[in-house]
């Protein structure tokens, strides 16, 4: 693979912030809970949830619109206004004296996460097919590294105040957004967009488009699976260490920082030789039976020399989505790349909607105090079960892709 381009490098530096932006707020988040008024960790997991379900909700039904929209105008002014919106979005969060403006900052937030789609867009527009898979991984990596970062500032500038990593996160996005005005480049020529029309407007049917794409249908349920299986770490993790660890803020941001490292490392470096040794469909596959495999030892985890295990199969099983990605992206045209990946994205927003409503209520009847069996990491295990479900049609959808050979 050639070495990145400039307009690469600000698409993958803009990533870096928007999940520095994320990931402050993770480890603040059974406190911010308590603060409005939840009652114990599993109410705060709960409507932690509820939460992150509305930013979810509101991506689904926007990100196949941006992404169509993008199509017809470009990717450069889509992405400018959806970072001015997350720039609001934590002003928001940081002015919030009640759970109702929290939620409205989420959901203005939700209409803004178009980010990672115009990002994925904008790579498939400048990238090679058969390089696509491992520049979809420096996306990966870029946000491994913000979680890095992330979660350490959020942990500091919590101890000033607890709305601190807020303004801290919209004075990135601010900046993030004065540095697209000045440097990036639109990706997508006149020659290649398409017009957007009244059925781009309809999200629903914009997915029915993509499903009928040859090759698509299989990588898109895939893809969706894996997002549902993945989010269980996001929705639960800070709520899962307090109550399997007695883990304070601190070593939430930790794990989280630690886990970062493990991940950009595994996207930036062994995520190109990867593909180079297995290809894409086989890399799919066996990173899906390693999924399967670390779900349940988080499952049953209750010791912390088990995490130093698990973690770094966790960083190896994120080089699915990006893998599964570039597939999808190699089987649709050009002027159709915004809309395939914002129905990646709606259908992982669709995921992260249900996702909190199925994981916070298991979560809370094996670790509430009238648990009948005490089991934290029940909701890990439910994630394998789907993950593992989706493996024969995803082995089926990539071997006709390879010519019957994808194991």
């Amino acid at each position: 693979m050639q070495r990145p381009s400039g307009p690469l490098l600000f698409i993958l530096l803009n990533l870096l912030i928007d999940a520095i932006g994320i990931g402050i707020i993770f480890p603040i988040m059974p406190e911010l809970m308590d603060r409005v008024g939840a009652g114990s960790v599993a109410e705060g997991a709960f409507w932690a949830g509820i939460l992150a379900a509305s930013y979810a909700a509101a991506q689904f039904i926007f990100a196949p619109i941006v992404g169509a929209i993008s199509d017809a105008y470009g990717r450069r002014p889509v992405r400018l206004v959806t970072l001015a919106r997350l720039v609001l979005d934590y002003v928001i969060m940081a002015l919030a004296d009640s759970y109702w403006l929290l939620l409205l900052g989420r959901s203005l937030a939700g209409v803004a996460g178009a980010t990672f789609v115009t990002a994925t867009a904008y790579i498939a527009d400048i990238t090679p097919k058969e390089d696509r898979a491992a520049r979809f991984g420096l996306i990966g990596a870029a946000f491994g590294l913000g979680f890095v970062l992330g979660p350490a500032l959020g942990g500091i500038a919590a101890e000033i105040s607890l709305t601190a990593p807020f303004w801290l996160a919209a004075a990135l996005a601010f900046g993030n957004l004065m540095f697209g005005l000045l440097v990036l480049p639109e990706s997508l020529p006149e020659a290649s967009r398409r017009p957007f029309t009244l059925r781009d407007s309809n999200p629903f049917a914009i997915i029915r488009e993509a499903v009928r794409i040859p090759g698509l249908s299989p990588l898109l349920t895939g893809s969706v699976v894996v997002e549902f299986g993945t989010l269980v770490y996001v929705v639960l993790w800070a709520f899962w260490g307090r109550e399997t660890f007695g883990w304070s803020t601190l070593p939430i941001g930790i794990t989280l920082s630690i886990y970062g490292i493990l991940l950009a490392t595994a996207q930036a470096l062994i995520m190109p030789r990867a593909v180079a040794w297995l290809g894409e469909a086989r890399l799919a596959l066996w990173g899906l039976v390693l999924s399967v495999a670390v779900f349940a030892g988080f499952g049953f985890a209750q010791q912390l020399w088990m995490l130093a295990i698990l973690l770094p199969l966790a960083a190896l099983t994120d080089l699915v989505p990006p893998t599964i990605g570039a597939m999808a992206a190699n089987v649709t045209s050009e002027d159709r790349q915004g809309m395939v990946q914002g129905v990646i994205a709606s259908l992982a927003s669709l995921a992260a909607v249900i996702a909190p409503l199925v994981y916070t209520p298991i979560f809370g009847l094996f670790a509430g105090p009238e648990a009948w069996v005490y089991l934290p990491g029940a909701p890990f295990l439910l994630a394998g079960v789907l993950v593992a479900l989706v493996i024969p049609l995803l082995l089926r959808g990539t071997g006709e892709q390879t010519g019957g050979d994808a194991t």
